[in-house]
C-alpha cells in the first residue's frame, strides 16, 4: 500500500528520489526490513500476551528426555510470522499482482488450518484436527489456487504447461506436460498441488527443535528471492531469465519482495525461537511457512529445483515415510531410533543445538547447489 500511494508522488518537484521504489530489489529490502522489525518489536508483547492466554506447548510422552522442560512454553508464534509477512509484503508489493495475492492467499490459508490445528490441540485433544481433514483441506486449498493460476492468464500459454527442469535448458530441450489443455490442466494442478501440500506437511515434521525449521525456510525464501527475481525481471533491457535459461515469466519478480519478507519475519522470530526457545512457530507457522515456499515453487516454476533446495525437509518427510513402512512391513522394527530423522540423532547423544546448527548448514549447502544449477544448464 505504501507503494502505491508513494511512488505516484516521485514526479512532484521535491519527490524524485522516490522514484526508487519502482525498482524491485528496493522493494524487497524495504519489505524484509518492515517484517523483521514487526517481529523483532511485537515479539516480547506477542509472548507474554501468550502467556497470559497460557497458550503453552505440551510435549510427547514418547520424545527425548531433555524436551519435556519445553513444556508450556508459548507456542502459536507462527501467527506473528504470517502477520510481519503480510505487512512487509501488502506495504511494498505491486497489488495489482496475482501471483503475489495467491501465495500470500494460501500462506494464510494454510495458517489458518494450522491455527485450528494448534488450537484444538490445546483445549481437546493432543492430535487436534484429524489427520484426513487438514490433509484435505491443504489439497483443496493447493487445488484451488493452482487451477486459478493456470486457467486465468498470469503464464504465456507457451510455457503455461512446460516443466523447468534443474540442468537442462528451458528452451533448447522443452517438455510439456500433458497433451493438450485439459490434460494438461489436470496433471499440473495435480503437480503443483503435491509440491504445495508436500512442502507444508515437510515443514510441519522438521519443527521439532529449537530454531530447527525457520532456519532452513530463510535460507529457502532468500534462495527464492533470488529464483522469482531472476524469473521476472528484465534489468535494462536485459532479460534475466533467457541469460539463465530458465522460464520468463513476467509478474514473478514481484515475489521477491514476498521472499524478502519471509526472510525478514523468519529471522525476527528466529531472535525467539533460537535455543532455549521462549515461543515455538506451531502447526499455524510451519503449515503457512510450507505452503508459502511450495506456493513459491510452483509459481516460480522450480517444482522439482524444490528438491534440492528443500533437501532437509525432504529428509525429515522421507525419515518418516521409511520408518513407518518399515515398522509395517517388518511387524515392530525400526530403521532410525526415533523419526523425524533430527530426534534420531538426538537418540544419538548429539545436543540440540549441534542438531539444529547442522541440519542449517545442509540447508545452506542445498541452497547453493540449487543456485548452482542456474549456471550449469
Amino acid at each position: 500500500m505504501l507503494y502505491h500511494l508513494l511512488y505516484p508522488l516521485h514526479s512532484a518537484d521535491g519527490f524524485h528520489w522516490l522514484n526508487v521504489l519502482r525498482y524491485i530489489s528496493t522493494r524487497t529490502l524495504l519489505g524484509m526490513l518492515t517484517a523483521l522489525l514487526i517481529g523483532l518489536f511485537m515479539g516480547p508483547w506477542f509472548i507474554r500476551r501468550l502467556q497470559r492466554m497460557q497458550v503453552g506447548e505440551k510435549v510427547r510422552d514418547d520424545g527425548p528426555a531433555s524436551h519435556h522442560v519445553k513444556a508450556g512454553t508459548p507456542t502459536m508464534g507462527g501467527s506473528l510470522v504470517i502477520f510481519a509477512i503480510a505487512c512487509g509484503t501488502l506495504l511494498w508489493c505491486d497489488l495489482s499482482n496475482r501471483f503475489v495475492w495467491v501465495t500470500l492467499l494460501v500462506t494464510v490459508g494454510y495458517g489458518a488450518i494450522g491455527f485450528l490445528d494448534d488450537y484444538l490441540k490445546l483445549t481437546r485433544s493432543k492430535r487436534g484436527l484429524p489427520g484426513r481433514i487438514k490433509l484435505a483441506a491443504q489439497f483443496v486449498l493447493a487445488g484451488a489456487a493452482c487451477a486459478y493460476l493456470f486457467a486465468s492468464p498470469a503464464y504465456d500459454p507457451e510455457l503455461r504447461f512446460r516443466i523447468a527442469l534443474p540442468l537442462v535448458d528451458f528452451y533448447r530441450h522443452p517438455f510439456t506436460l500433458g497433451w493438450g489443455f485439459w490434460s494438461s490442466m489436470v496433471l499440473y494442478v495435480g503437480l503443483g498441488t503435491i509440491v504445495i501440500a508436500g512442502t507444508s506437511n515437510a515443514v510441519n515434521l522438521t519443527d521439532g527443535l529449537d530454531g530447527l525449521a525457520i532456519g532452513p525456510v530463510i535460507i529457502a525464501a532468500g534462495t527464492f528471492l533470488i529464483l522469482t527475481y531472476s524469473a521476472g525481471a528484465v534489468v535494462k533491457g536485459f532479460n534475466v531469465a533467457a541469460y539463465l535459461k530458465i522460464p520468463f515469466i513476467p509478474g514473478s519478480g514481484e515475489l521477491a519482495v514476498f521472499s524478502g519478507a519471509m526472510v525478514g519475519a523468519g529471522v525476527g522470530f528466529l531472535w525467539y525461537n533460537a535455543h532455549p526457545a521462549e515461543i515455538f512457530m506451531g502447526d499455524v507457522g510451519s503449515l503457512s511457512l510450507g505452503g508459502a515456499l511450495g506456493m513459491l515453487a510452483v509459481t516460480s516454476k522450480n517444482e522439482f529445483t524444490l528438491l534440492i533446495l528443500g533437501g532437509v525437509f525432504v529428509m525429515e518427510a522421507v525419515s518418516v515415510m521409511m520408518q513407518v513402512a518399515y515398522f509395517k512391513y517388518t511387524g515392530g522394527k525400526r530403521i532410525f531410533l526415533m523419526t523425524p530423522i533430527h530426534h534420531h540423532f538426538e537418540k544419538k547423544g548429539w545436543k540440540e543445538t549441534k542438531v539444529t546448527v547442522r541440519f542449517w548448514i545442509i540447508a545452506f549447502a542445498l541452497a547453493l547447489i540449487a543456485l548452482a544449477t542456474l549456471k550449469v544448464r
